[in-house]
């Protein structure tokens, strides 16, 4: 668990930085800081997509999750209540910037294969690896949305201890093939919310967060059915 609380502890410092700096930013710093982040994204979701769309074997998988997972999160209506939640304690736009930085936190190679190989081989690279980066990230997230950045760190450490309690309990039913497709849906998501902090298409990003728990079922149902 020591990579993930090092990743956690990279996220809390680097908000903390970052909202020192915020205080003495510009307006017009903030607008062009908002851009970047949003290309940013973009860019993170796209190359999510280009890297293992390809490899995919059930390459409707990701249309199905998204599909269902969306109408399971609009009936939960997850996206007004985390909005009301964090706007109850917070002013400007804090909601979407961290819906923004849960995604990026969580949805990546390194955070999802890290808790993977930490559980299996005892290897904490990628966690350390992705720690330094999202430190860096929280800093500039930060300047943009504020210290309230930094409880994307808590859902990160909730994530990646789920992720090590699932790698030791199906360490021989575990794939890369569902990983992949994870890293899929979740590269869609990072892209819609890049789109979102852009106002180029406002995208309801949290109703869509159940897409993420339709591999695991399917790729499930498919092994019992081997059995």
């Amino acid at each position: 668990m020591f990579g993930t609380i090092f990743n956690t502890m990279m996220i809390i410092m680097g908000s903390i930085i970052g909202s020192i700096f915020k205080k003495g930013i510009k307006d017009e710093y903030h607008e062009i800081l908002m851009q970047a982040m949003g290309l940013a994204a973009m860019g993170l979701g796209i190359n999510a997509l280009v890297q293992h769309l390809p490899s995919s074997k059930y390459p409707v998988l990701f249309i199905v999750s998204l599909a269902i997972g969306g109408l399971l999160g609009e009936k939960l209506k997850l996206e007004s209540r985390f909005n009301t939640l964090v706007n109850k304690y917070s002013k400007g736009n804090l909601a979407e910037g961290l819906s923004t930085a849960i995604l990026l936190f969580c949805i990546g190679t390194l955070s999802i294969l890290g808790p993977v190989e930490a559980a299996l081989k005892g290897d904490y690279t990628y966690l350390l690896a992705n720690g330094m980066l999202d430190g860096i990230t929280s800093i500039v997230l930060a300047s943009t949305f504020g210290i309230g950045i930094a409880v994307a760190g808590i859902v990160l450490f909730a994530w990646q201890c789920s992720i090590y309690l699932i790698a030791i309990l199906m360490e021989n039913s575990l794939s890369n093939d569902l990983l992949n497709e994870v890293t899929i849906v979740g590269g869609i998501l990072i892209l819609a919310s890049g789109l979102s902090i852009l106002g180029i298409k406002k995208c309801n990003t949290l109703n869509l967060l159940p897409s993420l728990m339709i591999p695991p079922i399917v790729f499930l149902i498919i092994h019992l059915a081997h059995l």
